[in-house]
């Protein structure tokens, strides 16, 4: 890997290393959520998931748009969704299988 290829890396990485932000992409990750959705998938109180929706979204992560009274959120990083697929077989995957013992 090229530096700067490190550095773009890093750059995404650092505003969706949190377990709150990384919740909200896993919730996203299949579909476009209202602020509403996500603090009942997770139990987060209001203000806390929007300030953690509202750093990711600073950062170009997820954008939303606004209908009447709800505002929704959407991945909008092609690579972010890649990243969050990725991580969900390498972690969620590994609840499911049992490993062997040699």
């Amino acid at each position: 890997m090229v530096y700067t290829h490190v550095e773009d890396l890093a750059l995404l990485l650092k505003p969706i290393l949190h377990p709150i932000r990384l919740n909200i992409l896993c919730l996203l990750q299949s579909h476009i959520l209202s602020i509403i959705d996500r603090r009942l998938s997770f139990a987060i109180c209001g203000a806390k998931s929007s300030q953690h929706a509202t750093i990711i979204h600073y950062h170009g992560v997820i954008d939303f748009r606004k209908n009447d009274d709800l505002i929704y959120n959407r991945i909008t990083d092609a690579k972010v969704i890649e990243l969050m697929e990725q991580l969900r077989q390498l972690f969620c995957g590994a609840e499911t299988s049992t490993p062997s013992v040699q």
